[in-house]
């Protein structure tokens, strides 16, 4: 990973952490978050992934209030997304444990796939 990429991967993960621990406060049933990035197509490669523990609880948030949020805190960090819709998908624990029997790096790869 070259200098640049460490600094923008640190803006990144700053911006992200903030998010969740908001998130997690605001939005009913949010647990966690994760990303991925393929530092030679940035910003267009960054892909951010919101967890929820069940379906019910993802179908009732507020899902342009939890873009609204990861957009402007990345955007504090001068990493500017032209549509955040592209750029964030949401999940569940609930499918994740009945389609990958909870083996999130299993659900993820085709994800990591896409980057390269």
């Amino acid at each position: 990973m070259r200098k640049t990429d460490k600094k923008i991967d640190k803006a990144i993960r700053q911006a992200l952490t903030e998010v969740c621990e908001i998130a997690q406060e605001h939005y009913d049933g949010f647990q966690w978050l994760t990303h991925f990035v393929n530092y030679h197509k940035f910003p267009s490669s960054l892909s951010v992934v919101c967890i929820y523990n069940r379906n019910e609880e993802l179908e009732n948030t507020d899902v342009q209030g939890l873009l609204s949020l990861i957009n402007e805190k990345l955007a504090a960090t001068d990493i500017i997304l032209k549509n955040i819709n592209r750029h964030v998908t949401f999940d569940t624990e609930e499918n994740c444990f009945n389609e990958n029997s909870g083996h999130w790096n299993e659900r993820f790869k085709n994800q990591r796939l896409l980057l390269h």
